[in-house]
């Protein structure tokens, strides 16, 4: 569920009007829910909890779907961990109050910098996805007379996702060693001085919203425990990542329940059972996408013979995913349509000279004015931890809502610090 509703006509975060943000923080702006987050976090770890509550698992929250400063710091008042895929976000949930040994660092490019780093603050584990970096971390922890403790993540070329972008499991994608070539890696890990293998780990993509992938691939990865421990190996964790899929199409009453996470937590329960693993998960548009959105103000009405563009001060860069992955986005008026108001098919388009700046065509929505205020619903995932500041563009405030208070998180973005970022070359100083 969500906690964005509309009372006496207004549309509301909690028990906070979204007309009063708008008017004291400005626009655009993205909002988060905190009641949001904090159900979708426990209903997802107690699902994992029941899996097998003698030996309860990690969720590690992934930091890429969200970062804010006020997201993750509610998240690790409750307990979760963080995924994190730079040195970056390591330092970033650490300043958010993650512990270390709560920290797992993910990505196929770690560089020797970022892996001293990870080593150093004493994280709970890296997830290696070459060889050449099985060697690197080896070295970087040796000479830091560690022995980090780390897995496999194993590609078993079984993908899926929402957008072809966003799949991470086929053989053609990137990500992890190849199935092939695990075995062989686990065996001379075993032997290296800077590094400790503890098991294995897997992702197979995102937004995926049934459980036949995951089984398949999650299958292969314990069949591949099993073949390890038969070769005299020590495998006690088995990281499935994360992945599991949100709508984006929502009614006003939006409470899809948790019966997706329960069908998962079967699953995972069936393809496990007997295993005696630690198991991990790294959960993060599951968490954070349906608990924000993020606002806009109509700047200009803009009619032609064949259709109306409807021009807001939101944009691409603001909000990528429409045009980086052509994704859908529910639009709610801040203020409450009239059951009978005029319905108008709009392209809702912002202000970036590119015909790509375009967050849908043809929507049918309650005929708008300049001024109005509408909202991207769905907008906590992938929305500010992707933006930019193309165009010159200022990067937008965040605000995170608690019950009948907000606090603005990431204030936006002023010119002198947007300026400041550059240097001229001393010939053109």
């Amino acid at each position: 569920m969500h906690h964005f509703a509309y009372r006496d006509g207004a549309l509301f975060a909690e028990d906070v009007d979204l007309r009063r943000i708008a008017a004291e923080v400005g626009t655009p702006v993205y909002v988060y829910s905190s009641a949001t987050i904090e159900r979708h976090y426990r209903v997802f770890e107690e699902a994992m909890r029941a899996i097998n509550p003698s030996r309860p698992p990690h969720v590690f929250y992934a930091m890429k779907a969200n970062g804010n400063l006020g997201v993750l710091k509610t998240l690790a008042a409750l307990g979760a961990g963080a995924d994190t895929v730079s040195e970056g976000e390591v330092r970033k949930a650490l300043a958010a109050g993650f512990p270390p040994e709560k920290i797992v660092f993910s990505g196929v490019g770690k560089s020797e910098q970022e892996l001293a780093f990870a080593v150093e603050a004493g994280i709970y584990q890296v997830n290696i996805e070459t060889e050449g970096e099985l060697d690197l971390l080896s070295r970087v922890a040796a000479k830091l007379g560690r022995r980090q403790e780390a897995v496999f993540r194993v590609n078993p070329d079984i993908g899926a996702g929402g957008h072809a972008k966003i799949t991470t499991g086929s053989a053609a994608n990137k990500f992890g060693v190849s199935f092939e070539e695990a075995s062989r890696l686990y065996a001379r890990a075993a032997n290296m001085p800077g590094v400790r293998m503890m098991g294995l780990a897997v992702h197979i993509g995102s937004q995926i919203r049934e459980t036949e992938a995951f089984e398949a691939a999650y299958a292969k990865m314990a069949g591949l425990v099993g073949s390890l421990r038969d070769e005299g190996h020590r495998v006690e964790r088995l990281d499935l990542g994360g992945g599991l899929g949100i709508p984006y199409e929502i009614p006003k009453s939006f409470d899809h329940g948790p019966s997706l996470i329960q069908d998962y937590a079967a699953m995972v329960g069936r393809v496990t059972k007997g295993l005696d693993v630690e198991l991990g998960f790294e959960p993060g548009r599951l968490i954070v996408g349906n608990a924000g959105i993020l606002m806009t103000k109509v700047l200009h009405l803009n009619p032609r013979p064949s259709k109306q563009f409807l021009v807001v001060d939101a944009a691409m860069n603001d909000l990528v995913r429409p045009a980086m992955y052509e994704a859908y986005h529910e639009i709610w008026p801040v203020t409450e349509a009239a059951a009978d108001a005029k319905q108008v098919a709009y392209d809702v388009v912002g202000p970036i000279c590119e015909s790509g700046d375009t967050f849908t065509t043809g929507r049918e929505l309650p005929e708008l004015r300049p001024d109005d205020l509408i909202a991207f619903m769905t907008a906590g995932a992938y929305g500010a931890s992707m933006s930019s500041t193309y165009n010159q563009r200022l990067l937008v405030a965040e605000v995170l809502v608690k019950g009948a208070e907000y606090a603005v998180t990431r204030p936006r973005q002023t010119f002198e610090e947007l300026l400041g970022t550059d240097r001229a070359p001393p010939w053109l100083a």
